[in-house]
């Protein structure tokens, strides 16, 4: 009986093996957005259509700097001399301007060489710079509560910013364009609309890009370098940024390209607090020593050639003063 019951259940067990299995399902190409990742930290997804609560308006309205006199930096910034370095408020991960270099283990970059060419005016030695790093959205809190001398971290003037913050004249000369994958369908701004345009909050450029891609839903991030990782995630489509931001996201990202198309151009000035005369002098000097002894070229030949960058340091501009800017 036990036999009988035993070839029984090995013939259910053939005439199941017989049976034809269903046909498999035919596999689906991934969809292109990671919808499980989550975003970068502290980033914010906006829908479209939120208002701008300010123009974008380029440094027409600014009235200059302060020009170069005939002091030393002893006797333009005392306290800094006697500290024995001077502490620079900068980014730690633009590429190209300023950022970690993990090899070397320091930071680089044209904003980087350019805070070390102010400490070699002042000290006689380019290594007396005590790096900071500084989040876009708090670079006047830095220099108004005494966090930093100085912020090099692409900060251009605008009427926020120059009403609690002063700035040297400018050092590098920016214009706002649109970086895409390469195999994005956005040719142009008016290829954004439905799509996802990533820019760094607490930058004026969050403004401009409400103004000129009404349609697209915003990607705010606490750096450029999130929304980099953001494209290349499929989390946005576009970044709204400086071209010199972008020259660093080019370069980190064969797969990716920057559109010709302008919105704007923004001039980069080194910030200092408000009433820090002496010290806005002794930059603008080290920002016209560059310019005459070549220093700027080599900079930029270093960090930005082959970038979309202007090519040339932006034209010094300094106020009027009753004076005639000699003091002492």
């Amino acid at each position: 009986m036990k036999r009988l019951a035993a070839l029984a259940l090995a013939a259910s067990f053939s005439l199941a093996a017989c049976a034809p299995s269903p046909a498999p399902v035919a596999p689906s190409d991934p969809p292109l957005a990671h919808s499980g990742l989550p975003l970068p930290a502290g980033a914010q997804l906006d829908p479209a259509g939120v208002d701008p609560t300010s123009a974008f308006v380029d440094d027409a309205f600014w009235p200059g700097s302060l020009r170069p006199d005939s002091l030393t930096p002893g006797e333009r910034v005392p306290d800094i001399l006697q500290r024995g370095r001077i502490i620079v408020g900068v980014d730690q991960s633009q590429y190209l301007l300023s950022y970690r270099d993990t090899a070397a283990g320091d930071l680089r970059g044209f904003e980087v060489d350019l805070a070390r060419e102010i400490a070699r005016d002042i000290f006689g030695d380019p290594g007396r710079v005590d790096f900071r790093f500084v989040e876009s959205g708090r670079r006047v809190e830095a220099l108004e509560d005494g966090d930093v001398d100085i912020v090099v971290r692409t900060m251009s003037i605008t009427p926020e910013r120059a009403e609690r913050s002063d700035f040297s004249v400018p050092y590098l000369a920016s214009a706002v364009r649109l970086f895409t994958p390469l195999n994005s369908e956005i040719g142009g701004i008016s290829d954004a609309e439905g799509k996802i345009v990533c820019v760094v909050d607490g930058s004026n450029l969050l403004e401009l890009a409400r103004t000129v891609a009404p349609r697209s839903r915003i990607l705010r991030t606490r750096s450029w370098a999130d929304c980099l990782m953001a494209t290349q995630q499929y989390q946005a489509d576009a970044v709204l940024a400086d071209d010199a931001i972008l020259a660093g996201m080019s370069a980190q990202d064969p797969h990716s390209r920057v559109l010709s198309e302008t919105f704007g151009t923004q001039n980069y000035a080194v910030g200092v607090r408000r009433g820090r005369d002496g010290l806005v002098r002794q930059v603008n000097e080290t920002i016209e020593r560059i310019r005459d002894d070549g220093t700027w070229q080599a900079i930029r030949a270093d960090w930005l050639d082959g970038a979309l960058t202007s090519p040339v340091q932006p034209a010094a501009r300094y106020r009027e003063e009753p004076d005639g800017g000699e003091h002492g």
